[in-house]
């Protein structure tokens, strides 16, 4: 499919840049049979019935967003360099795959200081489109306690390049149950939720669990192909347990239906789930990469914000509901004053 068939128009003052709190006062726009409708995340369990089973992913940011200065090994670099890079993929416990500006002037061998001396990193490996392989000079174990002193947390570059980074974020872009270190990226249709809500959920009897996928920050590169065949994704590491997994079939077996809290649920779900609909335990990574004509497996409902355009994770939305009734659902949301991205407001869409 061409790319430019999921564009649309989004006014920029639809781009939320703070959250609204409390959070589940966000609004929801609700998507079902081609059809939309209006609510409020805090009226979330009316749509559920007891029985269901909602997931969610337990993954915590870290502060992945760092400050350099370049050191060269190289003889013909001229001086020190001062750049910025976004941590996106964990590869050992002591190095990480990076997004980071100004590569063309960074070679391997090269290493990079942080935190003003605080920690250094060397450049071990080198892709295109700005993608480098830093391994860290630290004891084993400490890196996640220095990144926590020395880094800001990753918010996506339609929040960070309209305003500063600050300690509200720390606590904003961070959800109620975030648990396992390792995302860079928020799960963001999880944001919404706060212990009001989770106890409505618990009074309906609507089951709820987690899944861990570690979010990285590939989730906002641009595509830079024209059809979507040409399209690699990159890859992300996530859990589903033994038990998660028993629990969905059991759901599913019992008439019940599976509410994926975000596209990374998602993804991950049917990344674990065969082609007879059977969840299995699953450990490591997953480049799935959903478009229209995909057949789901899993995931009954899914909770998301509302995505960018000409983006995977509008494609996936698009594949689930349908592509006509997701690109008249975003059109209603823009009228209708529906505020966009990581810290917007939120979709409940029923699958096709």
């Amino acid at each position: 499919m061409r790319v430019d068939d999921f564009d649309f128009e989004l006014p920029e003052d639809r781009i939320a840049l703070r959250p609204v709190a409390p959070r589940h006062a966000a609004k929801q726009l609700i998507v079902r049979d081609g059809h939309v409708s209006d609510d409020c995340v805090e009226n979330l369990v009316d749509h559920l019935d007891a029985g269901d089973l909602i997931v969610f992913n337990d993954t915590k940011v870290i502060p992945s967003y760092l400050f350099a200065t370049r050191r060269s090994v190289n003889p013909t670099s001229q001086g020190d360099l001062h750049t910025e890079c976004n941590l996106h993929k964990r590869d050992s416990p002591l190095a990480w795959w990076a997004f980071i500006k100004k590569s063309k002037r960074l070679h391997v061998g090269d290493v990079l200081s942080f935190g003003e001396g605080r920690v250094t990193a060397t450049i071990t490996e080198k892709r295109d489109g700005g993608e480098v392989l830093l391994t860290f000079d630290v004891a084993a174990g400490t890196l996640e306690s220095v990144l926590a002193e020395i880094g800001l947390m990753p918010l996506p570059p339609y929040i960070a390049s309209k305003r500063a980074v600050d300690d509200k974020d720390k606590e904003d872009y961070q959800t109620l149950f975030a648990r396992k270190e390792g995302a860079v990226a928020a799960p963001t249709a999880s944001l919404h939720f706060t212990e009001e809500l989770l106890a409505k959920l618990a009074d309906k009897q609507i089951q709820t669990a987690y899944l861990t996928l570690h979010v990285g920050a590939g989730t906002f590169l641009p595509m830079k192909v024209d059809d979507t065949k040409d399209h690699v994704m990159h890859a992300e590491w996530g859990v589903v347990s033994p038990d998660l997994a028993a629990q969905i079939n059991a759901t599913h077996r019992h008439g019940k239906r599976v509410i994926a809290v975000g596209t990374t649920v998602l993804r991950l779900l049917e990344s674990a789930t065969d082609e007879q609909g059977v969840t299995h335990p699953f450990s490591g990574d997953t480049s799935i990469f959903i478009t229209p004509g995909y057949r789901f497996r899993c995931v009954d409902l899914l909770m998301t914000n509302f995505h960018l355009p000409k983006s995977t994770l509008f494609m996936l939305v698009c594949a689930f509901a349908g592509m006509e009734t997701m690109k008249s659902a975003y059109e209603y949301a823009i009228t209708h004053g529906y505020r966009f991205y990581s810290y917007g407001d939120s979709s409940l869409l029923f699958r096709q």
